[in-house]
């Protein structure tokens, strides 16, 4: 089945390879390992990845990895069925993070953080049984600019996220191709194309990471304002002036 090739498919499709140009992301003989959550945005980087691959100047190879994280009704069938039925190399992982969590979750802490370092191990580990060097995975524009604000306002931290970074295992590099398409693009583009959604099944799904639904309620705010805040928020994590910040660690010019 093709994808819907109107004005938004091609707008996500040269706003994702401007980014794999601008930071590099893809390169000859790569074997990238995408996370496919099953929500829209890993859904999109899949497709999109695959139709830049086929027209590619570089050879690359694709492998859709999902992660089951074991919370009860979690529909692995019909993510599996969606990337059979397009052709896709894919490996599904069953795992028991859902007891773990349950086991060592500390009292009104947060399932996210915990769940998301499971899987963040997980992917780790099946790249390189797989044979990946890198990991893709479905971070858009608002991912960045929310962690931006995010770390800003509850952690005290100037920092957000990057397109492309060495992962903790200083093997496996972490790619964002996402990282200029927006979260208002994704949603029609999942939509026009039908990709089966499939919900996380977490216990606290819809009611969990509060804070961060504080900044996209911020964030829509301020762009009834400013129709460009988000861009220029992106812009500014690439237009840094490190003499005009308050880190000693920094270099002074």
């Amino acid at each position: 089945m093709a994808l819907v090739q109107d004005q938004l498919f091609t707008r996500i499709k040269n706003r994702v390879g401007k980014a794999i140009a601008d930071f590099d992301l893809i390169s000859e003989g790569d074997r990238i390992a995408v996370a496919v959550s099953g929500g829209k945005d890993s859904y999109a980087l899949l497709h999109i990845l695959e139709t830049l691959r086929r027209r590619a100047p570089v050879r690359y190879e694709l492998v859709a990895v999902n992660i089951d994280s074991g919370y009860r009704g979690f529909r692995a069938d019909i993510i599996e069925e969606h990337l059979k039925e397009h052709g896709f190399t894919y490996h599904m992982e069953k795992t028991t993070h859902y007891d773990i969590i349950s086991e060592k979750r500390r009292p009104n802490s947060s399932y996210c953080s915990i769940c998301a370092r499971l899987k963040r191990g997980t992917l780790y580990g099946l790249a390189q049984e797989l044979g990946c060097n890198k990991l893709a995975l479905g971070h858009h524009m608002d991912d960045f600019i929310e962690t931006l604000l995010l770390n800003q306002f509850f952690v005290g931290s100037l920092k957000a996220m990057s397109p492309s970074m060495l992962a903790d295992n200083g093997v496996t590099t972490v790619i964002r191709p996402l990282v200029y398409v927006q979260e208002q693009e994704i949603i029609p583009f999942s939509r026009n194309n039908r990709f089966p959604v499939v919900c996380c099944c977490c216990p606290v799904c819809g009611k969990a990471d509060l804070q961060r639904k504080r900044m996209k309620e911020l964030l829509a705010g301020l762009e009834r304002e400013n129709p460009v805040v988000k861009k220029s928020l992106l812009k500014a994590l690439s237009n840094v002036h490190p003499r005009h910040l308050l880190d000693r660690g920094l270099t002074r010019k």
